[in-house]
């Protein structure tokens, strides 16, 4: 396979690159074992980690949706990039110079200039609010009204859209950028009777919105005049911005998260913005939507522990609860902040001070059960028999979703003293509640268990052949002198078709002067679906790899296909009988035991062939 660039080159970025912290930048990884790490896929949603990554073979798998590979394929395909700019992203990390030559970018990249023009939006408006005069009145807004800090404005690259509609369109003409992909990305738009092309933002304060590795992708501007029709204004969902797959500030909040061990989120990117300068910088916002799956995913994969900070108004109250369901529905342990009434995050910081915040708020986070609880007393009149006993009755079923006994016993008790009823009393109408709710549980449980242990089970039930020559392409790819052994043996005689294909791009790999490892053999490879088998296993348990254990593989490996030919003898043998045909099952018989005698004494037969297989 010929590449744009030096396999010398890869080669080096590899030595010089751990997958562990390239993946653990992206996934909360956990260690299992010397070099064995887990966490949750970032390819596909699940609350189970089944992602496993090796340190010491340089690879990862994940065994709920197959995806496969090393670290340059996994940064291609995270950040949905080409080879060539993965290896040099990474190289850039090292600090090693990588030269890639202009055919390989000779082909159009997909998107690729809709983030070129949106890299030099980011930079233009940036550069406008710091170092120009025409940004000079939104520069001090944003240090006067908003007490953004300089610090803060270069931290978030936050930037300046001027008054005039054309300014950032003539830039991009002048850059040669095609205007009609620029409306693609939202940077420009035409008039219903088609004049302009005119810039999408005016006259407001800009924040730059980033994928996962950090590269502008869409923006938000903040009016800075009262006369505007949307105080806040986000970028339209483009090609390469999908605005419910997306956190404000994920890749700069994630060495935070990292430290801190929580994740904060919040409901803005001002809100991000003031609680970054007030010394919380582990957090995140949407971009005024509600929480979906994708996003929680997304967080999970930083860290369990998530505080929420919403504004303390009714919509921000009930979208703070919402937001905790969804994230405890993907495996999050979640907390609320208690915000004020009709105050927001920036409000309060400005108000009370940033000690105040981070003890008050982040540090005072309620449970979710305890915010509810909160919530919904303010709906009721509890001084009210009826609105009291509804209170009552609600918290006692919330109790009963509730696994730790410890906790529903610190609620019960709370319950007890404020409206002096029986403990006692609470606790029997409370655990005839939670034994109703735990059977139902249980029963889900117990399907859920024999589904995916049924599934499970008929997934690993692999014949002796199918492990034997498993094992046989891990040696081969671990050592060339195995290959070699397994050329002279079987050649490319494997029983399953994906192996003998899997084998024979071995040999031309090691044909090619390549060294020998799974992590190189896969950048080697262009067939996804031989991907995936090829890092499954190279991540199964690594078997004996020794002469005996090699020959025993070998052994198995061949004589499967005598196994199969006894079968299907033994089977027209018992027809032969069936239609009285004494010749011809005599004959058959005959060959059989040729065949036995030909696999030995010590032969056992396989516990599945492939004539069961078919």
């Amino acid at each position: 396979m010929q590449r744009a660039i030096p396999e010398e080159t890869v080669e080096n970025v590899r030595r010089h690159t751990d997958i562990v912290d390239v993946i653990g930048e992206s996934v909360q990884l956990q260690k299992k074992g010397n070099h064995r790490y887990t966490g949750l896929c970032p390819f596909h949603e699940e609350n189970t980690p089944s992602f496993s990554v090796s340190q010491d073979r340089q690879l990862y798998y994940c065994f709920g949706c197959g995806a496969a590979g090393n670290v340059f394929t996994f940064l291609r395909d995270l950040e949905q990039v080409t080879f060539q700019e993965a290896v040099r992203t990474l190289a850039e990390k090292a600090n090693i110079s990588v030269e890639i030559p202009e055919a390989a970018f000779s082909a159009p990249q997909k998107h690729h200039s809709l983030k070129e023009g949106c890299q030099l939006a980011a930079r233009f408006y940036h550069h406008l609010l710091m170092h120009t005069e025409q940004g000079r009145e939104a520069y001090n807004y944003a240090q006067g009204a908003r007490n953004v800090s300089d610090e803060a404005l270069r931290h978030f690259q936050i930037g300046f859209a001027p008054s005039e509609r054309e300014v950032l369109s003539l830039l991009l003409k002048k850059r040669a950028f095609d205007l009609s992909e620029m409306e693609q990305a939202d940077l420009v738009q035409r008039t219903e009777d088609g004049r302009g092309p005119y810039d999408r933002f005016n006259y407001r304060l800009i924040f730059p919105i980033w994928d996962m590795g950090g590269q502008p992708i869409a923006f938000g501007g903040r009016a800075l005049d009262k006369a505007s029709s949307a105080k806040y204004l986000n970028s339209r969902e483009t090609p390469i911005f999908k605005k419910n797959e997306v956190l404000y500030a994920y890749h700069l909040a994630r060495p935070a998260v990292r430290k801190r061990k929580f994740v904060v989120l919040f409901e803005g990117y001002m809100d991000v913005v003031s609680a970054w300068m007030a010394g919380v910088d582990n957090g995140v916002a949407t971009l005024g939507t509600a929480l979906t799956g994708k996003q929680a995913q997304l967080i999970r994969r930083l860290s369990e522990q998530v505080t929420i900070c919403y504004d303390g108004d009714s919509p921000g109250e009930k979208a703070a609860i919402q937001n905790a369901e969804t994230l405890e529905a993907n495996g999050c342990h979640v907390k609320i902040a208690p915000m004020p009434a009709n105050q927001d995050p920036d409000d309060y910081i400005r108000d009370q001070g940033a000690h105040a915040f981070r003890q008050n708020m982040i540090e005072g986070a309620l449970s979710v059960l305890s915010f509810k609880m909160n919530a919904y007393k303010k709906e009721k009149n509890v001084q009210r028999a009826g609105d009291r006993k509804d209170y009552i009755e609600w918290v006692l079923e919330a109790l009963a979703q509730v696994s730790s006994p410890v906790e529903r016993e610190f609620y019960l008790k709370q319950l007890s003293e404020e409206f002096s009823i029986s403990l006692e009393a609470l606790k029997q109408e409370q655990y005839r509640m939670y034994q109703r709710v735990r059977g139902k549980r249980k029963a889900s449980f117990n399907r859920r268990e024999k589904d995916n242990g049924e599934s499970f089970s008929q997934k690993n039930l692999l014949p002796a052949f199918h492990n034997a020559e498993r094992a046989l392409l891990q040696m081969m790819m671990e050592d060339e002198a195995w290959a070699k052994e397994v050329e002279q043996e079987i050649g490319g005689n494997f029983n399953v078709d994906e192996y003998a294909a899997i084998a024979a791009h071995l040999f031309g790999y090691y044909g090619e002067g390549y060294a020998a490892g799974s992590a190189g053999f896969l950048d080697y490879l262009e067939d996804g679906e031989l991907s995936s088998i090829v890092a499954e296993i190279a991540m199964q348990p690594g078997g004996e790899m020794n002469p005996e254990a090699f020959a025993d593989y070998i052994h198995q490996v061949k004589n499967y296909a005598n196994w199969v030919e006894i079968e299907q003898k033994e089977h027209a043998q018992k027809e032969a009988l069936q239609k009285n045909d004494a010749e011809t099952a005599t004959a058959l018989g005959q060959e059989i035991i040729a065949l036995y005698k030909k696999l030995g004494r010590k032969a056992v037969r396989p516990r599945y062939l492939r004539a069961h297989l078919q």
